[in-house]
């Protein structure tokens, strides 16, 4: 099974690589399999890499889903 979580760009760096937020933690993953991508767009990140751009509304909406499944999961232990 495969997890890959939005993450928002904050910045472009060398070498196809960019700084982006998930969920308040910062990390350096490579852009090299997508192209286009700027600063304040929402990518789908798997193993360091981003896979696809996805748009805000549905990062948000996804991002919502992780947050109360954390919070259910929260409750059941």
């Amino acid at each position: 099974m495969c997890l890959a979580i939005p993450a928002q760009v904050e910045a472009l760096l060398d070498d196809d690589m960019a700084r982006v937020n998930l969920g308040g933690v910062s990390k350096e993953i490579s852009l090299a399999l997508v192209d286009g991508v700027g600063v304040g767009d929402y990518v789908i990140v798997h193993v360091g890499y981003a896979l696809n751009r996805i748009d805000a509304q549905e990062a948000e909406r996804t991002l919502a889903l992780f947050a109360e499944m954390a919070a259910a999961g929260e409750g059941s232990a």
